[in-house]
């Protein structure tokens, strides 16, 4: 390998290129490949390998490297790292992986970047190493539109809990969090639930005229300001306006409502159940994976993001696990690392 990488074209310092390909965006960094400083980014549409079809992946990889790397830097580069959503580095058949690999080379052949060295692993694995100090070992937690939670044995994935998707499972990611605030304002309305602010706030998200949201505001209608209760007409016709409003949509299109619920909680007791809940299912993913005490966990993804809704509570239902949980920010810097480290040979 090192023979190789010693014969990239161009003159100046080597570079390396890091992708975080995720559900939602696909990020690219350009990074010197001593310091790992950062000298160009790009960003652009979802990057997952199993549920963007290859050539409209391969599309978004490409725009992301155009905007992260300058014409005048591409012969420069000496290893590039792919960290995607619904991908691992092993086994080599792996369907996502192949699909991840045949869409990066095609981008980067299409943009004439020609490095010796290019790997494909998963978000997680590229998440877990950007952590600081690049550890090997540990366990990770994605929580964003999925969630699902990784065992690293010398920064590769060996085994995984969790992240089977929008369908089947994902629990306590933004997908379930949003899904849990409709049918939380389909309760209310309908009367088998608690009365809630998110009945007002879902319905007002999905554009369901102001007509037939209940009254009182953002709190509750029960009892409202001026002593009225949401009539049974409006209620009605507010059920009959929000299922056509979700089913028009794709399905994950419900994690973008996912915000809403720590916006009510405040005030809202069966928006914080929500988010109580979501981190139960959280603790529980990292819990499958028999953590060791003072392991490292390092937790990605917005729900978990420092100012994060769920990472407070995540943290308390894992205090007597003894972990030492480390926040990073996404896959990139990771990415980064990775892709220095095989650019280095190792």
């Amino acid at each position: 390998m090192n023979s190789e990488l010693n014969r990239v074209p161009g003159s100046g310092p080597r570079r390396v290129v890091g992708l975080d390909a995720g559900g939602s965006r696909t990020r690219a960094v350009l990074a010197d490949a001593g310091d790992g400083r950062t000298l160009g980014e790009g960003v652009a549409g979802p990057g997952n390998a199993l549920t963007v079809p290859g050539p409209e992946l391969a599309d978004h990889l490409a725009e992301a490297v155009a905007s992260a790397v300058p014409e005048a830097e591409r012969a420069r580069v000496a290893a590039v790292v792919g960290g995607f959503a619904g991908a691992a580095r092993a086994p080599e058949e792996e369907p996502g992986r192949v699909r991840a690999r045949a869409a990066l080379t095609a981008a980067l052949t299409q943009l004439g970047i020609g490095a010796a060295a290019v790997e494909v692993c998963s978000d997680i694995e590229a998440a877990f190493a950007g952590a600081p100090g690049r550890p090997a070992d540990g366990i990770a937690l994605v929580a964003g539109t999925g969630a699902v939670a990784a065992r690293i044995a010398g920064r590769v994935l060996v085994a995984t809990s969790g992240g089977d998707g929008w369908l089947l499972g994902d629990d306590g990611g933004g997908y379930w969090i949003g899904r849990e605030a409709v049918r939380a304002a389909l309760r209310a309305a309908d009367g088998r639930g608690e009365p809630t602010a998110l009945t007002a706030a879902v319905g007002r998200a999905l554009g369901i005229p102001a007509s037939v949201l209940p009254p009182g505001g953002s709190d509750s209608w029960a009892p409202a300001a001026d002593g009225r209760t949401w009539a049974p007409a409006p209620r009605a016709a507010y059920r009959a306006r929000l299922l056509p409003a979700v089913m028009d949509r794709p399905p994950v299109r419900l994690a973008d409502l996912a915000p809403l619920v720590p916006r009510a909680a405040a005030k809202d007791a069966v928006a914080r159940a929500v988010l109580q809940e979501a981190a139960a299912h959280l603790a529980g993913t990292v819990a499958a994976l028999g953590p060791r005490p003072g392991e490292a966990l390092v937790v990605t993804g917005g729900l978990v993001a420092p100012d994060g809704p769920l990472l407070t509570p995540l943290t308390e239902r894992l205090a007597h696990l003894d972990l030492v949980i480390t926040p990073v920010t996404d896959g990139r810097a990771g990415a980064v690392a990775l892709a220095q480290l095989l650019a280095a040979g190792r």
